[in-house]
């Protein structure tokens, strides 16, 4: 079996096509792309990577939460696939490389193989996850959560939008719920490529970030009950003001993030103010500390904090109090074997690298609880993502695909 050669080099150029192309479906407003999982843009998305699929020569199949397998045959079929990939739905107001660098920086290594007539042993397959934003429907990485295990299909296909309307329903509407079962099947080893979605890689000059760890989450949904109450005529210490306990709460995810350094970290995102008038003290606030660490004693230490904190600032300010679990995932640690094999393909390509730990959720997170997992990451510009003016500079995205082009051969094997 041949060894991996210093000089095997993906198709930038390309690359860079693809993801300007693909960009094209679903365009934002700004600059960015609003492709929302199972809209007409995302089956316009689907439909184009089904095309670039073919003529590659890849053999589609389509699962029944729509999540689509192109497979390039191994010289022992029979072996289980190298599988790499990640999601082309964006946020409603998205960028262009959130989740499509991963699937077509996939498509341009099975390009660049078939290009220099590499042969491996196992097959190598290229996936596109559905709904991994969870911004129609929540949650978030929903099929990769079904084929993992840790969701239920019947309860992910009644998930609805705000509009009312079914995952399933719209699924089948868009033609991609497929035949195949929504389970996990035999993987020699998954790999990711996805953009860091944060400033560490280009404030340190890096060019590839190796994924080692993903940050655990506790979602806390935290509803305070006041009094409303005119701001005008109203004596301060009179006031059961709920507002007011919000922003204690907000203060405190903060400062309790801070004191659990490093890589913690928390904030409050989501908040409602009830009844958000100018002249109404408020009455109920709603709001959902979100709270990471990858240390899993660290992780829970911090939601018992909030939670306690929060019940004696409501109690302090005579708040009604109701603290619910609205999300959780425990913190993951990728499989040694393949983030080496993504450090050896840094190192003998000669890219300045780094070990890194995701904060945000991704597929991989739910993958790696059945198959071998590891993620690579590119700079993004001022770290910034979720918004249409994320961005990414060529050579970065062509540094990461030769990465994962190395690390995804490497562990299926070429053939001479």
């Amino acid at each position: 079996m041949a060894k991996v050669g210093a000089n095997l080099r993906i198709d930038g150029a390309r690359l860079w096509d693809a993801l300007m192309e693909m960009a094209e479906i679903g365009p934002g407003v700004a600059g960015g792309n609003n492709r929302q999982t199972l809209t007409d843009a995302d089956a316009e998305g689907r439909a184009l990577f089904a095309r670039w699929c073919e003529a590659a020569g890849l053999t589609l199949s389509v699962d029944a939460m729509g999540t689509m397998f192109a497979r390039r045959e191994g010289t022992e079929p029979d072996l289980p696939p190298v599988v790499m990939g990640s999601h082309l739905d964006t946020q409603p107001t998205g960028g262009r490389f959130d989740g499509v660098l991963g699937v077509l920086g996939g498509l341009e290594v099975i390009r660049t193989l078939d290009d220099l007539g590499i042969r491996t042993r196992h097959p190598i397959v290229l996936s596109n996850w559905t709904n991994e934003e969870g911004t129609r429907f929540a949650p978030a990485m929903l099929a990769s959560g079904v084929y993992a295990g840790v969701i239920d299909q019947d309860w992910a296909y009644d998930r609805r939008d705000a509009e009312g309307k079914r995952f399933g329903d719209e699924l089948e509407r868009i033609g991609w719920k497929g035949e195949e079962p929504a389970q996990a099947r035999p993987m020699k080893a998954f790999f990711e490529l996805h953009i860091e979605q944060g400033p560490i890689l280009e404030a340190e000059g890096k060019d590839v970030g190796v994924v080692a760890h993903g940050q655990g989450l506790w979602w806390l949904e935290i509803t305070l009950t006041g009094r409303e109450a005119h701001t005008g005529s109203t004596p301060m210490p009179m006031r059961v003001n709920a507002g007011l306990g919000m922003a204690r709460i907000t203060e405190a995810v903060h400062r309790i993030a801070m004191d659990n350094q490093p890589d913690a970290v928390g904030a409050v995102g989501h908040v409602e103010v009830h009844p958000n008038s100018r002249n109404v003290i408020a009455g109920k606030a709603v709001l959902t500390a979100d709270v990471r660490s990858p240390n899993p004693a660290t992780l829970d230490t911090m939601k018992a904090r909030v939670e306690e904190e929060a019940r004696a600032i409501a109690a302090e300010l005579g708040l009604g109090i109701e603290i619910e679990v609205a999300g959780h995932f425990a913190p993951v640690t990728f499989d040694e074997g393949c983030v080496a094999a993504v450090r050896r393909a840094a190192e003998r390509l000669g890219y300045a690298h780094r070990d890194m730990v995701s904060g945000a959720g991704h597929d991989a997170c739910w993958i790696n609880r059945v198959a071998p997992t590891a993620m690579i990451f590119c700079p993004c510009i001022d770290g910034l993502s979720h918004n249409e003016a994320e961005d990414i500079l060529p050579e970065w995205a062509q540094k990461g695909a030769d990465v994962l082009l190395h690390a995804v051969v490497e562990t299926a094997g070429i053939v001479e």
